[in-house]
């Protein structure tokens, strides 16, 4: 097989259009495409040309010949959608639509909040358009959001996406505000009604601002954290740092068997010698360097076949060095079930696998077990989680015919020293907007709020999809701006809902006159490159600057350094703000 692809999905799509005889698949407009866990290259119909790899902003696309060990069960993953799905009818060539045009140019200032991957790729679908710029918005003073924050260290494959958004960064129209909070609150620098008055409209790409919880007695013990906050805690997230995590115990449990689970799980029993040359943050890596843990339990309250986890993390996981890997069903038949498609049978196929071998009791060892739910949370002498109550489940058909989980009765205690919940995520109100507490989301019509104020990301669809998930759905949300202005939904520049706009287009003034710290490109760039000059001195990376008050010292000094430029007229600081 020429080229395979090696990990998750982030469903740009630029593989498949830059692939001259269309061996990606599914692709955009095929079944599962933006759903599937990942794309698959056919190896009968690749020329082994190299535009694929060449194209793929996470460098996910490889020859065979250059697979590590860990990544040759691809090959196999790769040959099997095809076994199964052949694509017979495909075209020769990847379509590509004409670039859409706006009907009544103008210039179009556009407000994006929140500077993930959600907002930057609704800036990237904004910017294709000359007539318009774009002003991202983020309260921190560092952008990328989950993509920073929220992948895992040891995965520095995925982090590549941020040499697509620093693409997008340099796109003519581009204004970084970061460091600048919306709404009301405490912290907050402009609220909603001011956005939707200085631009011609706004698009909120905030994520899910809340973890779910297990509702379950002793959840709130301490020990019994959440696993977003202790990714955001590794990751250097400057609002983690002050997590107590005390790692000084045997047995972890992670209640969720999600990516963001296994994640946990891999960090938690990691060599802290193999962590030490990831951007793993630096006071956590101590923590974990000095861990008590020896075995993590990963709960499913269902079985095998429902896994939340994705096939290329379960095969990640698998290959692991110097960690034991447990399966336990809890007496359920890998053999049984019905899962969809290849990526259901690959699955079984892995576990069956990771259930056949010999554990090492020297090594450190990640459980995962099916078919088992927490009724509780139980202290230990000191007042802190001390060992989680479990009960064995079974799974039952609804009316439906979708597998449900049904406690038996049958309860065990087992002990613990930290407790991770990993159930999912749920989206706080955003000022100003509606809010649909049952989902979480901004109640919205093709991402269209009311004309002028839309959604995209999570806050949009939920807390769903992959880095490039946000891709697609940026495209159908700037789609629906574009549709309002042709359609004269948008109020021009000479009038806004109060009358005239003021300092229209202008908000990093009125933001710098208000005393507000503003980090604009320049200053992002040079917190990137004080971190990378810090991870270099450490062979690392980076190192990432967790101090919200050292970010701006050092976006600061870059402002002040920033050279001037003459004009006809005087002197005036070079560049955009």
């Amino acid at each position: 097989m020429p080229y395979v692809v090696t990990q998750s999905c982030c469903s740009d799509a630029s593989c498949v259009v830059a692939c001259p005889v269309n061996c990606i698949h599914p692709a955009p407009g095929e079944p599962g495409f933006a759903t599937a866990e990942m794309l698959y290259v056919d190896a009968d119909s690749c020329v082994d040309c190299g535009a694929c790899a060449t194209a793929c902003p996470v460098d996910a696309i490889k020859p065979h010949t250059r697979l590590s060990e860990a990544e040759l069960p691809f090959l196999d993953i790769n040959a099997a959608y095809f076994d199964v799905f052949p694509h017979a009818d495909r075209t020769p060539l990847a379509v590509v639509g004409a670039q859409r045009r706006m009907k009544r140019p103008r210039p179009v200032h556009v407000a994006v909040v929140g500077a993930g991957p959600a907002g930057l790729y609704v800036a990237d679908e904004l910017l294709r358009h000359p007539e318009t710029r774009v002003d991202v918005l983020d309260r921190l003073p560092t952008p990328y959001g989950l993509v920073r924050a929220g992948v895992a260290p040891d995965h520095p494959h995925t982090k590549r996406a941020t040499t697509l958004f620093a693409a997008i960064e340099a796109e003519p129209g581009f204004r970084y505000l970061l460091g600048v909070g919306v709404g009301e609150g405490p912290g907050a620098a402009v609220t909603h009604a001011e956005l939707v008055a200085h631009y011609d409209a706004v698009v909120y790409a905030v994520g899910a601002a809340s973890d779910k919880a297990l509702g379950v007695p002793g959840e709130d013990l301490p020990g019994s954290l959440s696993a977003t906050d202790l990714v955001g805690w590794y990751n250097g997230h400057p609002d983690k740092q002050d997590l107590a995590v005390d790692l000084g115990h045997e047995r972890a449990v992670v209640v969720g068997n999600g990516n963001v689970a296994l994640d946990v799980a891999r960090v938690l029993t990691a060599d802290p010698d193999e962590l030490a040359g990831t951007d793993l943050a630096r006071v956590p890596w101590a923590v974990l360097a000095g861990s008590g843990v020896r075995e993590v339990v990963v709960l499913g309250r269902r079985g095998p076949d429902q896994a939340a986890f994705t096939l290329p993390e379960l095969v990640g996981l698998a290959t692991l060095r110097g960690v034991n890997v447990v399966v336990d069903t809890q007496g359920a038949a890998l053999s049984e079930g019905e899962a969809p498609g290849v990526e259901g049978d690959l699955r079984r196929q892995v576990l069956a696998e990771l259930a056949s071998r010999t554990p090492d009791p020297a090594l450190r060892t990640i459980v995962l077990r099916f078919l088992t739910s927490p009724t509780r949370l139980l202290a230990g002498p000191d007042g802190r989680v001390g060992g989680i109550e479990l009960v064995r489940n079974e799974l039952v058909a609804d009316a439906a015919g979708v597998p449900r989980a049904r406690p038996t009765g049958e309860t065990e205690v087992l002990p613990a020293g930290l407790v991770l919940r990993s159930v999912g995520y749920h989206g706080e109100p955003v000022d100003g907007l509606p809010h649909d507490a049952a989902t979480g989301t901004v109640p919205h019509t093709a991402g269209r709020v009311v004309p002028g104020v839309y959604v995209a990301g999570w806050v949009k669809r939920g807390p769903s999809g992959f880095i490039g998930t946000n891709k697609a759905d940026a495209q159908e949300t700037v789609s629906t701006l574009l549709d309002d202005l042709d359609a004269g939904l948008v109020a021009g520049p000479e009038a806004s809902v109060g009358g005239p706009r003021s300092h229209r287009g202008d908000l990093a003034r009125v933001l710098r006159e208000r005393g507000v710290a503003v980090v604009d490109l320049a200053g992002w760039r040079a917190i990137d490159a004080e971190e990378r000059r810090r991870g270099a001195a450490a062979g690392r990376p980076r190192t990432k600057v967790v101090d919200v008050a050292e970010m701006h010292r050092i976006a600061a000094q870059t402002a002040d350094a920033r050279p001037r430029r003459r004009t006809l007229l005087g002197v005036r600081t070079a560049g955009r703000a």
